[in-house]
This record gives C-alpha cells, sequence and structure tokens, in this order.
C-alpha cells in the first residue's frame, strides 16, 4: 500500500462513526482549522532551526490537516483528497505558462506577474468581480503578512515610493504622528498601525522578508533576555526589582555573548 494510501485508510478508520476515535469523530471544519495554522507555524519554526528530523514530522503533522479536511468533506460528498491533489496539480500547470506553456519568463519580476495574471483569471472565472489590484488577499492571514501582500499588489499598481528613501521618510513620519497622538487610544492604536505599515514598506523596499524578520528578531529577544535572567539570578536578582540601567547593562553583555 502506498503511503498516502495508508495515511487516507487510517484516517477514514479514526473517524468511523462506530469504531473510530471519539475525538477524531467528534471534529469539524471549524474545531480543526486553529490546528492546521499552527502546525504551519511549526514547520516553519522547525525551518528556521534547520532541524530536519523535526521538520520531518511537522511536515507530517500538516499532511495530517489535509487529509483531515479532505475526509470530512468527502463524508460530505463534497470532494476528496484525490480531488485535492488533481485539482493543486491542475493550478500549478496554469499557474506556471512559463514552464509548462509557451510563455517566456527570464526574471522573478516577470514570474510573479504571471503568476498573478493566472489568480486574477481564476478569480474572474469564478464570476467574483472584484477588479481591484487588492483583490483574493486573504483576511485570514496574520496580520503581518497580509500587509506585505497589500503593499507588493498596490506596488505593482504602480503606487509605490522609487526607491527605500520614500518609506524610510514614512517611519519617520508615522512615529512623529504616534507621539502626536497623545492620550486618545483610538488614536495611538491608529498611528502605531500606520507605523508598522510604514516598517512594511521599508522592509520590501530593502528586500528583507518582513515576517522571517519579525519572527527572528522575536528568536534574538528571547535567546538575550534569558541571558539577562541568567545573569540577575547570578547576582541573587529579581529582574522585576532592578533598575532599567542594570538590565540594559546585562542586555549589552548578553548581545556581546553572541
Amino acid at each position: 500500500m502506498a503511503a498516502i494510501d495508508r495515511v487516507l485508510s487510517v484516517m477514514a478508520r479514526l473517524r468511523d462513526p462506530q469504531t473510530g476515535c471519539p475525538w477524531d469523530v467528534g471534529q469539524d471544519f471549524r474545531s480543526i482549522a486553529p490546528h492546521t495554522v499552527e502546525e504551519a507555524y511549526e514547520v516553519a519554526d522547525a525551518i528556521e532551526r534547520g532541524d530536519f528530523d523535526d521538520l520531518r514530522d511537522e511536515l507530517g503533522d500538516l499532511l495530517l490537516q489535509v487529509v483531515y479536511h479532505a475526509r470530512m468533506a468527502e463524508e460530505r460528498d463534497a470532494f476528496d483528497f484525490e480531488a485535492v491533489a488533481d485539482g493543486l496539480a491542475a493550478k500549478l500547470i496554469r499557474r506556471h505558462p512559463h514552464v509548462f506553456g509557451d510563455t517566456e519568463a527570464t526574471d522573478a519580476e516577470t514570474r510573479e506577474r504571471l503568476w498573478e495574471q493566472a489568480k486574477a483569471d481564476e478569480r474572474a472565472h469564478r464570476g467574483e468581480s472584484d477588479a481591484s489590484a487588492l483583490a483574493g488577499v486573504t483576511l485570514g492571514l496574520p496580520a503581518l503578512t497580509r500587509a506585505q501582500k497589500l503593499s507588493r499588489r498596490a506596488a505593482r499598481a504602480g503606487f509605490d515610493w522609487s526607491d527605500a528613501s520614500g518609506p524610510a521618510a514614512k517611519v519617520r513620519e508615522e512615529l512623529d504622528e504616534v507621539e502626536a497622538a497623545g492620550e486618545n487610544p483610538d488614536a495611538r492604536e491608529a498611528e502605531v498601525g500606520d507605523l508598522l505599515l510604514a516598517a512594511v514598506n521599508l522592509a520590501r523596499h530593502l528586500d528583507v522578508d518582513a515576517e522571517t524578520a519579525l519572527r527572528r528578531a522575536s528568536h534574538r529577544f528571547e535567546r538575550r533576555f534569558r541571558e539577562v535572567e541568567r545573569h540577575a539570578r547570578r547576582d541573587g536578582e529579581d529582574t522585576a526589582g532592578m533598575s532599567m540601567d542594570t538590565l540594559e547593562g546585562y542586555w549589552q553583555a548578553a548581545k556581546r555573548g553572541e
């Protein structure tokens, strides 16, 4: 039995109303969706750590999510795993005319334009009437990832600065507006949001993936703060009762130690 057939068979057994696992039988699309998102992040984490044994396991967990959703859809006579796989293959061929057709794409920019055009054609074929350059950017994406996608789409439509100096100046401008927002919580939230969006635009102009950059910055922060805590414990102190000057000294020592 092929490995994927074995996985599909196991899932069918788990979902059997009479002999399956009560927990698995009790799940639906909404209850499984958070697990799907979580597994995708765990794949990204394994990649970030360069742990290929863990990556293999996490990819299996992510595949489980696809198998799970496909099985639940099959139970409703909506579609099955084979339809998902066939649809994926057709989509990949359709979105790569420079590989499977006669279109040429000698650079990444042309390839991305062809990809987005293929997606727009698919939306039109489904009868979607939104002709905006921002159409189809999923609301369910993490906010930072969605901001990047919206920024790239707008840039391709001509709404962009000529170089990185534009978004850099916008970051400084938005920071001033954060400070000018005063004590109004709604205004502060709006201006901080604008500041973050400006930072995403700056990252794009510097060819930096904002999601990856922030994830790695968070890893650095965690690693250094744990070192700060270690220094504090060594000195018999609790970070909560220490001065910021002392903590900053520990922080700088942690950075030098790297």
